[in-house]
């Protein structure tokens, strides 16, 4: 049997591999815009031509780590369990993101992860790309909605960008306060708490805002 298009397939991963390791460990040390391509390539042992085949833009080498959560809660919602509601399962979704230390609900508190945070934010064309992830992921939740939760374009478009905004600002608080020195232990139920009372206010449609004070 011949074997030659796993082998290349096999080959084509390990390049996309290695030019991934050698550029995040440029940036870590050096930051990202005082890096180039051809430094990458180089550390790669690769041409350049050969960087931007498998990644199209310099910010690419830094996001493609994160390309699968782009349309991850998209995918929760298409896989609930039957006769549950988007929130409950997203909810659940990202407590259980929590508990793992997943780097997407910012509760991970490992050095690299921590360091590749804020080597983004440090970095303008990084945040102007993680807006476009952003704006990625809610167009494929809305879409998710439309199809599995029998819901109007815009109802589905409109909760796409809470659900969103919601789940990013969550993890936004749970990096910034291990940035400033807690653990993710210490941090931990915190952010729980924090998770509930931001999916209850989903769910409340916001009806009590303001009434207390």
């Amino acid at each position: 049997m011949d074997d030659k298009p796993g082998l290349r397939e096999r080959k084509k991963q390990r390049t996309h591999a290695a030019i991934s390791d050698a550029a995040i460990a440029l940036f870590l040390e050096h930051g990202f815009n005082q890096v180039s391509v051809a430094q990458v390539a180089e550390a790669a042992e690769v041409s350049k031509r050969t960087v931007f085949a498998y990644f199209p833009a310099k910010e690419d080498l830094v996001v493609h780590r994160l390309a699968d959560h782009e349309t991850e809660i998209a995918r929760v919602v298409r896989g609930r369990p039957p006769h549950t509601a988007p929130l409950t399962a997203l909810r659940e979704h990202f407590v259980q993101g929590l508990r793992e230390r997943d780097p997407i609900t910012g509760l991970n508190d490992h050095p690299q992860v921590r360091r590749v945070h804020r080597m983004i934010l440090d970095a303008p064309s990084l945040v102007a790309r993680m807006e476009r992830f952003k704006t990625g992921s809610e167009r494929a939740l809305a879409q998710a909605l439309r199809e599995t939760a029998d819901t109007s374009e815009l109802t589905a478009r409109l909760a796409a960008v809470q659900i969103v905004a919601v789940h990013w600002t969550l993890a936004q608080d749970n990096a910034e306060r291990l940035a400033h020195g807690e653990s993710a232990e210490a941090r931990h139920p915190g952010a729980v708490a924090d998770a509930d009372h931001a999916f209850a206010l989903l769910e409340n449609g916001l009806r009590d805002l303001g009434r207390a004070r």
